[in-house]
């Protein structure tokens, strides 16, 4: 008769934590599809952007510097920003590849122009 009681009290407390568990699986649920997986594709897009820079790319670098790829190493890449100046960059601070010999994007340069 001992395990019967122990039953019958089980109930409010299951309620209570499933009150608890129900909204706090709902918030992870939420913030997993707007923030986490959202980020994920983003470097995901950004490791992939950066693993397919060749010679003659032109380059945005984090600090804004943009240039062309003169030589691409296994972490570094050497970036021409003037005639005879060239530095060496990480590839991971490279934030935008804008392709061969292109110097704004076409959507920016339109409007700057128009």
């Amino acid at each position: 008769m001992t395990g019967f009681a122990y039953a019958q009290a089980a109930p409010g407390a299951l309620d209570m934590f499933s009150s608890l568990l129900v909204p706090t699986i709902l918030i992870i649920g939420i913030m997993y599809f707007l923030m986490i997986r959202p980020q994920q594709r983003r470097l995901k897009e950004h490791r992939n952007m950066v693993a397919s820079i060749r010679r003659g790319d032109t380059v945005v670098t984090a600090g804004g510097i943009v240039g062309k790829v003169a030589k691409v190493e296994d972490h570094e890449v050497q970036v021409e920003i003037a005639d005879n100046v060239k530095i060496k960059v990480l590839r991971s601070t490279i934030s935008e590849v804008r392709g061969k010999g292109e110097g704004a994007p076409a959507g920016k340069a339109k409007a700057a122009s128009g």
